[in-house]
């Protein structure tokens, strides 16, 4: 099971604010921070599934720092609670 990060990164002199998503083996996407978007994690996250070819259903939780989001596909392991 693939799982995908993102993380706020705050604007700096030279650059505006942005999220990174990033997964295992290095893969990593950065766009800019959509601000017309309500969902700029997960579009940061789609980003990354795309240029990576994944695909699937996505389900999302925040993180534990409350930095950024997880992403995980949905497959045919599913655990029900």
């Amino acid at each position: 099971m693939k799982a995908i990060e993102t993380k706020y990164l705050p604007c700096t002199n030279t650059k505006g604010s942005r999220i990174k998503a990033y997964a295992e083996g290095g893969n990593s996407i950065t766009i800019g921070y959509p601000h017309e978007s309500s969902h700029a994690h997960a579009d940061a996250a789609l980003a990354l599934a795309r240029k990576m070819g994944w695909k699937g259903t996505l389900v999302s939780g925040g993180k534990a720092d409350g930095r950024g989001e997880v992403f995980c596909f949905l497959d045919s392991d599913k655990f029900v609670i």
